[in-house]
């Protein structure tokens, strides 16, 4: 049985708070039982954190790759678009990871349409909400 990370970075324990119209109106705790509801149907395990802290994001995902973790999803918000310490953690890994966002960062302030963290993942998920996470719950699950 896989196990799977689920990070989420700054402002997501807000989700369901602030920005509904940007965000939607789940808050992190729905996404997260959601989240775990569905590793259930795919047969897998998932661990997630939280954390406002670059820091503690940075040693999270080392953690994931000295605890052999099997893949990470990342939703690192605002840090896509400027954390070369936590693009370097993800780098420094050969765990699998696969970015998402709840929102279209496309479609959004120009300054969020570069993700500096993409480049390191193997994939990219954006403007899907909820399933964001899904997709890439199953995309780290297939075999």
């Amino acid at each position: 049985m896989k196990t799977i990370a689920v990070i989420h970075g700054p402002n997501l324990n807000f989700t369901g708070v602030r920005e509904k119209a940007v965000y939607g109106n789940q808050s992190l705790q729905d996404i997260d039982d959601s989240i775990r509801a569905y590793a259930i149907t795919l047969g897998c395990k998932v661990v997630i954190f939280q954390s406002n802290s670059e820091g503690e994001l940075i040693d999270y995902i080392q953690n994931c790759f000295i605890d052999e973790i099997d893949g990470i999803i990342i939703n690192p918000g605002a840090y896509a678009h400027y954390s070369y310490a936590i693009r370097d953690a993800l780098a420094g890994i050969t765990t699998p990871c696969i970015e998402v966002h709840l929102s279209n960062i496309y479609k959004r302030e120009s300054f969020r349409h570069t993700s500096v963290i993409s480049p390191v993942c193997m994939g990219q998920i954006t403007g899907l909400g909820l399933n964001s996470y899904l997709l890439a719950l199953s995309a780290l699950n297939a075999d």
